[in-house]
């Protein structure tokens, strides 16, 4: 059976939910099998099973992981148990409930029931629900700005609850919201650190003083087992969502999903005395006939501010000609609403809004469960499992892996689009994780213009290389190497203008570990000067890449799907095991599967021959390797399918590594597989270089240039030079 950890509130508002969703990723994250369950929703259905409305932590669950935990019952059938005195049945179905999800499970988070005055009830039910499942209790609590005396007298009397003889051990808590300001309203004043992303009134700073101070927290018998300080930015609603709020009329949608709102500004006053609100975040909401605000906002927008958007309050409207002016500003995606109420009314109602992640904004739910598992000493409660079985490689738990790698390798990254806005703000994040010391490239008043447009902030210590000033003390070292092929200097004075060849000859001198590219600039930009300077690996034939492909159940490697079009035998072999040894690298078992049209010896013809005679070469160059082909994809990823077209094959049904024969079979599979399923892709890794350089798509999230500056940081600690 698997350990249970049954997660219970101290209070209302105390986060619940974003608690166990957090501790389901950390656990997820170091390769736990975790599951969730929810015994019984605080709906009042008056069904048993409330089928017409998923309870919200169910959604997210199902949306974020590949679990699919059972519809918990309503608190309306459960309170009807408890009134006929059935309790006894309300615990055999919750088992049976509970059943569904311990399957292949090392640890189940349960959780339970928010407690309320109008149902005193639910903390002896919590107590009754946690017994029945044999579980250990984590209390969670919001202690806002308590002091230590208050918040250890607060968890004495939430663990009493449980103090009956039979009830279970409750061994420790998680705070939640520390620090919280006395108002969450958006339009107040309070300092917002947005690097930091930590709100306070002034007040004092508890995150560390509580387990100093606090003399409940005993590592034996009552762990703090982590702080998870306010965070506004993990409050920030959707402009969408203030919208809804507010029952509003679009005049231009713009990019409305995406843009977030983290202050709210109420306008009324001259320009001089609004434009310092113009900041990435802000929403302003003004009168609609206020048509001196609307073109001050416009212009912002215009000028690369990532405003929210703007709410035009009295059911008014503008000039259609003002709206002329502002076409620019609409069209680069900034919304723009019209409220039927007045800016009183609006700023009420906008007051009011709740700060629960509404079910389908999975990008906020994904941050927040992010920064509750980065804040868990998971350790810890790993230390309580007692495991036997190997952790699996999970796409969190790969992530996790990566970064922690890319931590211990501390390489220094250089960045040569480094004024461009998803780059800087990679940059920021790659600093704030210490996931590597990153170097831009570029003019330092231009990188700190665009980052400030964004509402980023470069710490200081954060390198930034004029390339002007620099380029010189390359032109000799870059003609020596390439002085067989007769390049001057005036040429390799013209080379080194683009920054990208300028970075590759960082890389090449070893004055920086390793480089990536391409947000801006095509493969060929960065893979030639790579080829050119850094070179190819002694011990490689070609230069190739892998995709690391995020399934729900687990991390696969395509290889290769970006650079070589058509690879002959030989290559197609060396591609094979380059895909091989960089799984590895990164923690994937590789099983390696050499795909073609046909199976075995089934299939003839020049191409299904190719990968046959690849397979043999990579077998015998590399007998250490799980490697096998021809295989079609179904047979090599399906277990069901291998049992009948390759019942023989050790990799058949179970292989973490495909090699596909071209660059065309490749890359329309990785893009299917990815679109179509909507899985994550991180790469195209390049493979086969004596030193790490990557290549990034020119879609690229900031999210993936981040993995992908750690992907190389992880390569630099391999690379022999």
């Amino acid at each position: 059976m698997p350990k249970t950890f049954f997660i219970a509130p101290t209070a209302l508002n105390s986060g619940l939910t974003s608690i166990c969703l957090g501790l389901v990723r950390a656990l997820d994250n170091v390769g736990i099998r975790v599951s969730f369950f929810k015994p019984v929703a605080q709906s009042h259905s008056s069904e048993k099973i409330a089928v017409e409305s998923i309870d919200k932590s169910v959604q997210f669950v199902r949306a974020k992981t590949n679990l699919l935990p059972p519809q918990p019952i309503s608190l309306k059938y459960a309170q009807t148990l408890v009134s006929q005195n059935k309790t006894g049945r309300l615990m055999e179905e919750i088992i049976a409930l509970y059943q569904q999800t311990t399957v292949d499970a090392d640890v189940v988070i349960v959780e339970g029931l928010v407690p309320d005055r109008s149902e005193p009830y639910t903390a002896r039910l919590n107590a009754e629900i946690a017994r029945n499942l044999d579980a250990e209790v984590l209390l969670v609590a919001s202690p806002k700005n308590m002091t230590p005396a208050e918040l250890d007298e607060h968890l004495e009397l939430s663990a009493r609850l449980y103090a009956a003889p039979e009830d279970p051990d409750v061994i420790g808590c998680i705070l939640n919201k520390v620090n919280a300001p006395e108002t969450s309203d958006r339009s107040t004043s309070y300092n917002y650190d947005r690097e930091q992303g930590l709100g306070r009134q002034g007040g004092t700073d508890y995150v560390n003083q509580y387990e100093a101070q606090c003399k409940i927290f005993n590592e034996d018998s009552f762990k703090l087992v982590g702080s998870i300080p306010w965070r506004y930015d993990l409050l920030a609603p959707r402009t969408s969502d203030i919208a809804k709020q507010l029952d509003a009329i679009f005049i231009n949608k713009g990019d409305i999903e995406n843009r977030r709102v983290s202050f709210i500004s109420v306008c009324a006053r001259t320009i001089p005395n609004m434009v310092d609100q113009l900041s990435p975040g802000t929403l302003v909401v003004t009168p609609g006939d206020r048509e001196d605000i609307i073109i001050a906002t416009c212009m912002a927008a215009l000028n690369g501010v990532p405003l929210a958007g703007l709410v035009l309050t009295g059911n008014l409207q503008p000039d259609p000609r003002t709206l002329k002016l502002c076409n620019r500003a609409l069209e680069a995606g900034l919304p723009m609403l019209s409220a039927r109420s007045d800016t009183f009314e609006a700023a009420n109602r906008l007051s009011e809004m709740s700060g629960e992640v509404p079910v389908d904004d999975l990008d906020r739910i994904e941050r927040v469960m992010e920064a509750v598992a980065n804040a868990l000493e998971i350790d810890w409660l790993r230390s309580r499992l007692n495991l036997a079985r190997e952790p699996r490689l999970s796409p969190p738990a790969f992530r996790y892996q990566l970064s922690e790698r890319a931590r211990s390798a501390n390489k220094r990254i250089v960045l040569p689009e480094g004024n461009e806005p998803r780059t800087i703000q990679a940059a920021v994040i790659c600093h704030q994780r210490g996931l590597a010391q990153c170097i831009l490239i570029g003019k330092e008043a231009e990188i700190h213009t665009v980052a400030e447009a964004q509402g980023v902030i470069i710490p200081p210590d954060i390198t930034i290389i004029d390339p002007d000033e620099v380029r010189e003390n390359y032109v000799q070292p870059m003609v020596q190497l390439r002085k067989h092929k007769g390049l001057a200097p005036d040429m390799a004075q013209a080379q080194l203008e683009d920054n990208v060849v300028l970075a590759t000859m960082m890389v090449a001198l070893d004055e920086v570990d390793g480089l990536v590219s391409g947000a801006v600039h095509t493969t060929a930009n960065t893979i030639r000067p790579a080829l050119q300077l850094i070179k190819t690996h002694p011990e490689a034939r070609v230069v190739s890449s892998v995709f690391f492909m995020c399934l729900p159940e687990q991390v696969l490697v395509y290889g290769d799907c970006a650079v070589n079009p058509d690879p002959n035998a030989q290559q197609l072999a060396d591609i094979a095991i380059q895909s091989a040894n960089s799984a590895k690298t990164f923690g994937v078992t590789p099983r390696v599967a050499m795909i073609s049209y046909s199976t075995g010896s089934s299939g003839s013809g020049d191409d299904v021959d190719k990968v046959r005679e690849a397979t043999r070469i990579a077998k015998e160059q590399r007998p250490d390797l799980i490697i096998d082909g021809p295989l079609q994809y179904d047979a090599a990823a399906i277990e069901s399918v291998a049992r009948s077209k390759a019942p023989n094959s050790p990799v058949a049904g179970k292989a973490t590594v495909f090699v596909f024969p071209d660059l065309n079979t490749g890359n329309t599979t990785y893009k299917a597989v990815q679109r179509s399923a909507n899985v994550i892709s991180i790469g195209p890794m390049l493979q086969g270089l004596n030193k790490p350089v990557n290549d990034l798509s020119r879609g690229a999230l900031v999210e993936d240039i981040v993995f992908t500056i750690a992907l190389t940081a992880v390569q630099a600690t391999q690379t022999k030079n």
